[in-house]
């Protein structure tokens, strides 16, 4: 995996939320009206976008990302993709990177819910986002308004070209009314709801990354706060999937070793009322769930029996001291 690269200019949903177009989710292109000089499933690549001089495959210049050929006819492309998770979409990034030539003028997206099956003739698509210029070799930061769930998306391009990367960031919608009161879930993971509310730093690395599936592949993926050169400590504020009882906590440095944080700690608590950006003063009062740990190099971290008895809660405040990379931090609870 490609280090990823933080644009400043990008908006908090890129940061906050999933990608819900992520394959490594579960993401997958169904089809497209077209996929003739690069497949579909390639615009869904997790690494940004490369661009190869001189490659060439079997019908013209390789690219990175999906492209279609060019339109003699009237009407437009398009591509279906099916979400990794159903969910609420907060925004998009449509991104044509290394496209100059040959970038679609405009694009829109719709969105469906479909409840089994793929979608079909009789689905009902929702405009999510309306028909928008497109530049080459740019980011497009889309925000979404719509706070329905939805299970699959529809990128149109009029008329024709290509999109290197599609980015579908949300907030995935689990039906948790028959869960288990008794058995333990990660309320931490972004693929179960739970999402970042904020970060003091994020330099290196989205702090949203501490909260997706699976181990880091490599120092790239996980969150990594810049060389700190006052007193203090850097921070995130993460949003439980759920409200619950936390009973074990892993704080994971993979990969990260001259640079891994000194010490750990989290504070928590039960939230009702208020704004995300509420939060940021009120966390730094938050009593302690588990007071200030040693870390360790490229290692997977546990505990248990240093929890703070706190109940219920819905956020923690997650403290690296005084900087530095995690890979991923779990927190296995019960539902309250």
């Amino acid at each position: 995996m490609a280090l990823p690269i933080l644009d400043p200019n990008a908006p908090d949903f890129t940061r906050r939320y999933v990608n819900l177009a992520d394959p490594r989710l579960g993401a997958q292109a169904l089809e497209a009206s077209d996929e003739f000089f690069a497949p579909k499933d390639r615009m869904l690549n997790p690494e940004p976008a490369v661009f190869i001089p001189g490659k060439y495959d079997e019908h013209g210049k390789w690219m990175d990302g999906w492209e279609t050929r060019r339109k003699r006819t009237t009407g437009y492309d398009w591509c279906i993709v099916k979400l990794a998770r159903p969910g609420a979409i907060k925004g998009l990034d449509v991104d044509t990177s290394h496209f100059t030539g040959n970038f679609p003028p405009a694009a829109s997206v719709e969105a469906a819910r479909v409840v089994g099956g793929a979608p079909n003739q009789s689905t009902q698509w929702t405009p999510i986002v309306p028909s928008t210029t497109l530049q080459g070799n740019s980011h497009h930061y889309l925000e979404v308004t719509d706070s329905n769930a939805y299970t699959h998306v529809r990128v149109n391009i009029y008329p024709d070209g290509g999109i290197a990367r599609l980015r579908v960031y949300g907030q995935p919608q689990v039906d948790w009314a028959g869960a288990s009161r008794t058995e333990l879930f990660d309320l931490a993971a972004m693929e179960n709801g739970a999402y970042l509310v904020g970060a003091n730093n994020q330099h290196f690395g989205a702090a949203s990354t501490i909260l997706m599936p699976g181990r880091g592949v490599n120092m790239g993926d996980g969150w990594e706060t810049r060389r700190r050169r006052e007193p203090g400590n850097d921070w995130a504020i993460v949003a439980l999937a759920q409200p619950g009882v936390i009973r074990k906590i892993e704080v994971d440095t993979a990969h990260f070793k001259g640079n891994f944080p000194d010490r750990c700690s989290i504070q928590a608590a039960y939230v009702t009322g208020g704004t995300d950006s509420s939060l940021i003063t009120q966390a730094m009062f938050w009593p302690v769930l588990l007071g200030e740990q040693k870390l360790q190099m490229d290692k997977q971290h546990f505990f248990e029996s240093e929890l703070e008895a706190l109940g219920p809660i819905t956020h923690v405040r997650f403290n690296i001291i005084p900087d530095g990379g995690v890979s991923r931090l779990r927190l296995w609870g019960t539902l309250a």
